[in-house]
This record gives C-alpha cells, structure tokens and sequence, in this order.
C-alpha cells in the first residue's frame, strides 16, 4: 500500500508515519532520510545533493525527484511505503504520479493531519532533537531520560534553531499554501482523507489505521 502524509510542521507526521511502518509492515521514507542515504552511499544524485545542502540552498525538484526515484525502487518498497516530507510541490506530487506509474502503481491514499496552529508551535517549540542520531523528543510530551541525552545514542539532545518559537511561526505560514494546495490535488483525485492530529498519538494512530483500513 501506498500512502502519503500532509501536514504541517509539527502536526506529528513522523511520529505517525514510524508507527504505521511497525503497524503495516512498510517502509517509512523521510526526506531528510533518504537524502542522508542517498549522501554516505556516494550516489550521483547523492553527491549533487550534498553540494547544495552544503551550500546552505534547498536541493532542485529534478534532484529530490530522482533521489525518491531511486530510494522507491529499492526491494523494501516492492509491497508499499509511506511518504513524509514529499512531496511538497504539485510538481513532486506530479513526479510522485509518474514514478509509480513506471512500476505499475499507483498512490492509495493520502492523509492530511491537521491541528490548530498554536498546538503547532507548541510541538515545534518544545521539540528538541538529537544531534547525532536524529531521534526526536519533547520538553513536556516526551523527554529524554536524562537531560539533553539521547536515549537512543547517548548523543547531545538540543533546541534546532528552526524550532524557535518566531521561526516556527513563519514556517507554519510559509508552509500552509503549499500543503493546501496538495491536499486539493489529491482531493480531486479522490484519495484524500482529512485526520485530527490531537488527542494523544496512540489516539491519533488509531484514528489513521481506520482510515487506511478502508482504502485496503
């Protein structure tokens, strides 16, 4: 089964995605995490990747693309995957169209998890993350057994500067048209499914599994 899932920064897209990988068998494929794949494994997109990321400038269309395109090839794809952090463009979600097509696939669902800006920059502002292994926690909601200690690595746990409470405000803003805009490109193809991203995460995930459920 294929899956996408919108939202915005802080509607808990991560969070749920990793439980729905466990839960469904399939993989949870991250942006960020593919990239950094794509980056230690010397690909060629990988290597123009790293050049912009180095170069503090957002990775081209043409280069995440194709960086998706080779990680959904993969044998641990074959049966299914859900999507977090792309696409983010009509154009991607476009791409994202062809490249399953290409495989005789299609996307079975997308999901938009939504949840009232200040919940939003409450999440993302209490959010601190690992810096060595990416595990992501919460100053109130999830902590770290020891202060600023990774539980996973022992690594440094801290604030990103993305995360910052001005900061995440204008992502939120930033973000909203373009996610928007997905979810009607998706509505209009009819496999799009609007959840609450509040409650409680066990809430939440069980909320997405009876959505997923009926698109099986």
């Amino acid at each position: 089964m294929d899956i996408v899932l919108l939202g915005l920064p802080g509607v808990g897209k991560g969070t749920q995605a990793k439980m729905l990988e466990k839960t469904l068998g399939i993989p949870h494929i991250a942006t960020g995490d593919i990239f950094r794949k794509a980056i230690k494994k010397k690909t060629a997109l990988g290597k123009k990747a790293e050049s912009f990321i180095e170069a503090g400038e957002l990775v081209p269309d043409e280069i995440t693309i194709g960086i998706v395109k080779e990680r959904l090839s993969e044998p641990d794809c074959e049966e299914g995957m859900i999507l977090d952090g792309f696409p983010r463009t009509i154009k991607q979600a476009e791409a994202l169209d062809n490249i399953l097509a290409e495989q005789n696939r299609g996307l079975d669902i997308s999901i938009f998890l939504q949840a009232e800006k200040e919940v939003l920059i409450k999440r993302l502002s209490g959010r601190r993350v690992c810096v060595d292994c990416g595990a992501t926690y919460h100053i109130e909601n999830m902590p770290p057994k020891k202060d600023n200690i990774c539980d996973e690595c022992g690594g440094n746990v801290v604030q990103r500067s993305d995360d910052e409470e001005e900061t995440v405000k204008n992502r939120i803003e930033v973000n909203k048209e373009k996610t928007v805009k997905l979810a009607d490109y998706y509505r209009n193809q009819g496999i799009l499914e609007e959840v609450q991203s509040t409650g409680g995460i066990e809430n939440v995930q069980n909320k997405l599994i009876k959505v997923i459920e009926a698109y099986r």
